[in-house]
């Protein structure tokens, strides 16, 4: 997978357009990433990203960064191993596209605020 463009509210990956929140997996891309809170992280947030079990899960907060990402998550990776990088969107984009290729990575990312 690859990331083609970034833009408030839209993101390109592999060609396809998306304008909702999205989590990219290994192999495929889940549009429509819901959370219980809009600009808060919860660990329910993201059970299928974990559950793949990624050696690096990348976390966009917006294009703004609001997204909120609370120490439970920090302790919730560190306990299953994984590497968590939280960044805003635009810059969490241009870290998966640099891993992505070298190492299984997840991104789940927030496409707006």
């Amino acid at each position: 997978m690859k990331i083609d463009s970034y833009k408030f509210g839209e993101i390109i990956i592999d060609g396809r357009k998306f304008t909702s929140d999205v989590i990219i997996f290994p192999e495929k891309v889940k549009g429509g990433w819901w959370r219980i809170e809009g600009h808060k992280i919860h660990p329910e947030d993201l059970e299928e990203a974990f559950a793949e079990q990624p050696e690096v899960l990348i976390l966009g907060t917006g294009y703004y960064g609001l997204v909120q990402v609370p120490p439970e998550i920090w302790e919730l990776a560190e306990k299953r191993g994984v590497k968590l990088i939280v960044e805003p969107t635009a810059e969490a984009c241009r870290i998966y596209n640099e891993l992505s290729g070298e190492r299984k990575v997840v991104a789940a990312l927030h496409l707006t605020c």
